[in-house]
């Protein structure tokens, strides 16, 4: 561990992190708005535009085209120019996208507006968590990391409203609802200028002395709140290397013993991307074709949206608690449960119940996915790491309703739920027996030992 790091570990968790956690949560908050509210505008654009179903699934695929390359594009670049530009640059090409796509009056530019807004929250989404986990020590990081991707919370209960009560009470409601995600955004940049790179990427790439006059103004700030900070303390560990070139860390992610982490983290993202939209893109509609109608109601998609709160910040909770592969696993096994039940519902009441449970185990997952996977790649090709699994994981919900719709129609609700969930227990069993621990140890611990 370098004096850097060391450096970063003995910072109590204080102000300067809060103000991380808001200003990363915020972003993941209008990332997921903008992905949810989407829902309720196709039905509107359907009939405005005298839309042929085609089109309507075209436009549906629109965001998760744009996150995929988003995803990969910021990962890349996150290692190369730095984690914040990635993020400020992100942010800014999202709330301009969105802008335009609530001017447009053709489903093309509409698509057009759609994916390259989705380029924007896909790049957010996936340099968001590896950057702020950075400037966290070991015995918050799980919790914070966790605690960060939260926020998706806060913006699919917030989509649910505007989708719910804008869009259809006004004219250009949907028009309306587009603006409102994208403004506060502009706000959010500014708000973001104060955000200082990462010191370990800095080091990275061979500039010590920058990370060392970055960490000496944070901890004057901590000084100024009255905190008495500790003497760092250098660890034995092997040094990680530094940042190369584009094709360098694409080959570092599959050297030696890395290749192993990187991999399990492309079948945790994507079995966990794979089953949440299958459940969540198609359950719905396969019921109201057994009459189960309450999945249309807002009561339902209410209690959907809202029972991811606390699946998020649970899973936050269990990160430190019992580690993120534990936490991991155990919510996967839980959804799995949770969807087998959906399926085997005969009531309304059993209907509400079950959702609300799967809602609340699938996206607790994501709350440890997130957390570890900015966790087990090494410093110089963490955001690289990180973007490219989130990438494979969109593949997932690009694959899962084509295939769910397959599934259905010739092995029906055995079919889709028996994949669905023997993906995720799969994805379960590869978290543990492929993964490392991190709990309670530095980033530069766990890269050392899987470098090494």
């Amino acid at each position: 561990m370098s004096m850097i790091s060391a450096r970063i570990e003995r910072l109590p968790f204080a102000r300067f992190h809060m103000h991380l956690l808001l200003m990363g949560g915020l972003g993941y908050m209008f990332d997921a708005m903008d992905a949810a509210v989407l829902a309720f505008i196709l039905p509107v654009l359907r009939t405005a535009w005298n839309l042929t179903s085609v089109q309507i699934g075209v436009l549906g695929s629109s965001t998760y085209i744009g996150f995929l390359f988003g995803a990969l594009l910021a990962g890349t670049l996150g290692d190369l120019i730095g984690r914040r530009a990635v993020m400020m640059s992100a942010l800014a090409l999202y709330c301009a996208a969105s802008i335009v796509s609530a001017v447009v009056d053709t489903w093309p530019s509409f698509f057009a507006a759609r994916v390259v807004a989705g380029m924007g929250t896909g790049a957010e989404s996936a340099i968001i968590a590896p950057y702020l986990a950075e400037f966290v020590a070991r015995r918050y990081r799980g919790s914070f990391t966790g605690a960060l991707a939260g926020f998706f919370s806060f913006g699919f209960v917030a989509a649910a409203l505007l989708g719910y009560f804008i869009v259809p009470a006004y004219d250009n409601g949907w028009r309306i609802v587009l603006v409102i995600t994208a403004v506060p955004v502009v706000m959010l940049l500014w708000w973001r200028r104060a955000l200082p790179e990462s010191p370990r990427w800095l080091e990275s790439r061979g500039r010590g002395k920058e990370a060392e006059a970055l960490l000496d103004r944070i901890e004057a700030g901590f000084a100024r709140e009255g905190h008495v900070l500790p003497q760092p303390v250098v660890e034995a560990a092997a040094p990680t290397g530094t940042g190369g070139t584009l094709l360098a860390n694409f080959a570092a992610l599959l050297a030696a013993r890395q290749a192993r982490i990187t991999i399990m983290t492309w079948i945790m993202w994507l079995a966990i991307t794979f089953s949440y939209y299958s459940f969540f893109v198609w359950i719905p509609g396969l019921l109201v074709q057994n009459g189960m109608s309450i999945t249309k109601s807002f009561a339902y998609s209410i209690a959907i949206y809202c029972a991811q709160i606390p699946g998020y910040f649970s899973a936050a909770y269990f990160n430190e608690r019992i580690g993120r592969q534990a936490t991991i696993a155990t919510y996967m096994v839980l959804g799995g449960i949770s969807a087998l039940g959906l399926a085997f519902a005969q009531s309304d009441q059993q209907i509400m119940a079950a959702g609300i449970f799967l809602s609340l185990f699938m996206n607790g997952t994501y709350a440890g996915v997130y957390a570890y996977t900015a966790e087990v790649f090494p410093t110089p090709v963490r955001t690289t790491g990180a973007g490219l699994a989130s990438a494979i994981g969109r593949i997932g919900a690009i694959v899962s309703p084509i295939l769910v719709g397959y599934l259905y129609p010739n092995f029906g609700f055995g079919g889709v739920f028996g994949v669905t969930t023997t993906v995720l227990l799969l994805g379960a069993v590869t978290v543990v027996l492929m993964g490392v621990p991190t709990r309670g140890r530095s980033l530069e611990e766990i890269a050392a030992g899987e470098v090494a």
